[in-house]
């Protein structure tokens, strides 16, 4: 085997991250193209040091004619490399990237429940990392967004989602593939424009590169990295304020019921970003979509409002009312 500084970064960032551990079962999700290719070729080659047991899953959209002769690649790959071979295919084509993402995970956490795998491993890179910050701040998202792409994540309470190639940018497996010769499957989506994402990779990405900043995508990968202990922290710290406002094992004021009541003493003593954590968290239990910022905002104002302020109804018809020292919703 050949020994590359492509392993060695993988090894290490595997242990010092403790992304698995020796003797684990891993189910890598293939699509075929360079970044999937890359990593199973990077965890075959490791597979001796650690123990893992390996298998291979792949997810059949039905966006392509060609995507049954993709399936079949993979499948021959999996076969040649003497792993286990899962493929789920969509019973009608879905048609917009959320819903793919949505479908995707669900079928790898059916295939490693059915099979016990404790780790589904996917390829995203720093580039993907780089394109997500950028999508999303365009969108309006807040810290949480800019930090999306974790390095790990549970999907179900057995199984945990696992990025090893956060630290790699899609240049750098595309030479890899090139250099054990490995048979990418191109996949004709990737250059369709009419995704926002694939405008950010051909169009945008590449304009920031030559007239800003050539290590670009390692960059907006790095602050994404940093955003992620960030959010992590002011999150806790939300937590233990909303509590705190909620008053702790106070069954009755239960996160998940209304009528509920926050203390406007408690949460007049933190800073700004953390009463608006505090509310986005409430909403987020009470609202089926996630809370927009004028949302957040306009609960948020009842922390110092005059009493008896209350908001225009959200969502599903919940009002929020000052009374007193308590922000009351019902």
């Amino acid at each position: 085997m050949v020994w590359t500084p492509l392993h060695a970064k993988i090894h290490r960032t595997i242990r010092s991250r403790h992304l698995f551990e020796r003797n684990q079962r891993l189910l890598i999700a293939v699509s075929g193209g360079q970044d999937s290719l890359c990593l199973i070729k990077l965890l075959l080659d490791l597979q001796s040091k650690w123990g893992w047991y390996l298998g291979i899953a792949h997810c059949d959209h039905r966006w392509r004619s060609d995507s049954q002769a993709n399936a079949n690649h993979v499948e021959n790959l999996a076969k040649s490399w003497g792993i286990s071979f899962y493929l789920e295919t969509a019973n009608k084509p879905i048609n917009s990237e959320a819903a793919a993402r949505d479908w995707r995970y669900q079928a790898l956490s059916a295939i490693a429940q059915a099979n016990n795998f404790q780790y589904i491993v996917t390829g995203h890179t720093a580039s993907d990392r780089a394109e997500t910050l950028l999508y999303n701040l365009i969108r309006g998202t807040g810290a949480d967004g800019l930090q999306a792409l974790t390095w790990q994540r549970p999907l179900t309470t057995d199984i945990v989602l696992v990025r090893p190639l956060l630290e790699i940018t899609r240049s750098q497996t595309e030479q890899f593939c090139q250099e054990f010769q490995l048979p990418i499957w191109e996949d004709s989506t990737n250059q369709d424009l009419q995704y926002a994402r694939n405008r950010i990779r051909q169009e945008l990405l590449p304009y920031l590169r030559d007239n800003f900043n050539p290590q670009v995508e390692s960059a907006l990968a790095q602050t994404a990295e940093l955003l992620q202990a960030e959010v992590e922290y002011l999150e806790k710290a939300a937590q233990e304020l909303r509590d705190g406002a909620l008053g702790i094992g106070d069954e009755k004021n239960s996160l998940t019921l209304l009528p509920l009541k926050l203390n406007r003493r408690v949460l007049q003593k933190a800073p700004l970003a953390l009463q608006r954590r505090v509310m986005r968290q409430v909403l987020q239990q009470i609202l089926t979509d996630a809370p927009s910022f004028e949302h957040i905002e306009k609960l948020t104002t009842l922390i110092i409002a005059p009493n008896r302020s209350q908001t225009d109804p959200f969502p599903g018809g919940a009002i929020a009312q000052v009374e007193g020292d308590w922000i009351c919703l019902k």
